[in-house]
């Protein structure tokens, strides 16, 4: 076997289109480039032609894809850890599958980690909408204080919690939708920790990383376009899933009074918007708010 530098990895599920064109986006992106590179896709067990598209895909040798049918939904992070499992490559790129990459963006960040890889650790890159505008995907870590703004007080659309960056810097974490690491570093934190099924994975890697002091930074000049919550179903899904991974995080990282004021905090958010949601007679709001409290 030819000797890899980069193994990318995406997990697929009920997402056929989207992944088909993020995995074109991907070959286009590299063409002709220097990096030898492999594609993983994971496949959560899709009921969408998935299964039959990614077979085809990946009997074309020139589409450098391995794939691989789990036959059972793993979640997002036992999944990608299933993928880096797989990967030849010393270097990483776990990326979504409603993702298109922009250009040469991936031999971009690719090249600016090797240059820099003695303080960089993680990396990603400026993520877009699908208008091109920014999407906040560089954060800062989740204290009381941040929860509080990102819950009560819109402070992702004030910048205050979650932003996106107009310089390549240093930031606590980045968003899952783009990673590149090594597999070594991947491997030494074992990964996205599997209890978490969906959402804040990427939060709670990062954060144990640096805790032992290695470093994630965001590059500007590497542009994806990522569509977001493509296999979600719908909204409520996600909104009680992060409910779910801030309890979890606070658990496994914070003292019994953080967690405590952590609830409080929840049930505020939840108690304020199932109250607006009867007011405005909104089923969505009543319905997934009734969830949260029960959460909470």
């Amino acid at each position: 076997m030819k000797k890899i530098d980069l193994s990318i990895i995406i997990v697929s599920y009920n997402t056929k289109s989207i992944t088909k064109n993020c995995l074109d986006s991907i070959n286009r992106s590299l063409y002709k480039s220097k990096i030898k590179y492999e594609i993983f896709v994971v496949d959560n067990d899709s009921k969408d032609g998935s299964k039959e598209m990614l077979e085809k895909f990946a009997s074309n040798l020139t589409n450098h894809t391995f794939y691989y049918q789990t036959n059972t939904n793993l979640g997002f992070g036992k999944g990608n850890n299933f993928g880096v499992k797989k990967a030849n490559g010393k270097y990483v790129l776990l990326i979504n599958s409603d993702t298109i990459i922009l250009g040469r963006s991936i031999e971009k960040l690719y090249n600016y980690y090797l240059e820099n890889e003695k303080h960089i650790h993680f990396l990603g890159p400026k993520l877009l909408n699908k208008d091109l505008t920014p999407q906040s995907s560089a954060a800062r870590f989740f204290s009381l204080p941040i929860v509080f703004a990102t819950l009560l007080l819109k402070g992702d659309y004030w910048g205050l919690t979650r932003f996106s960056p107009n310089v390549t810097c240093q930031v606590d974490w980045i968003s899952g939708a783009c990673i590149l690491t090594t597999k070594k570093i991947y491997e030494k934190f074992k990964g996205f920790d599997e209890k978490i099924f969906m959402y804040m994975e990427e939060v709670d890697l990062l954060y144990r990383a640096s805790l032992k002091g290695f470093n994630t930074y965001f590059y500007k000049d590497s542009q994806i376009i990522h569509f977001g919550s493509a296999s979600s179903n719908g909204k409520t899904f996600p909104i009680l899933q992060v409910y779910k991974g801030f309890i979890f995080f606070y658990k496994k990282h914070y003292s019994y009074l953080s967690y405590l004021t952590l609830l409080l905090i929840l049930k505020l958010k939840a108690l304020i918007a199932y109250i607006i949601g009867k007011i405005k007679k909104d089923q969505y709001l009543i319905n997934t708010y009734e969830e949260a409290l029960k959460i909470s």
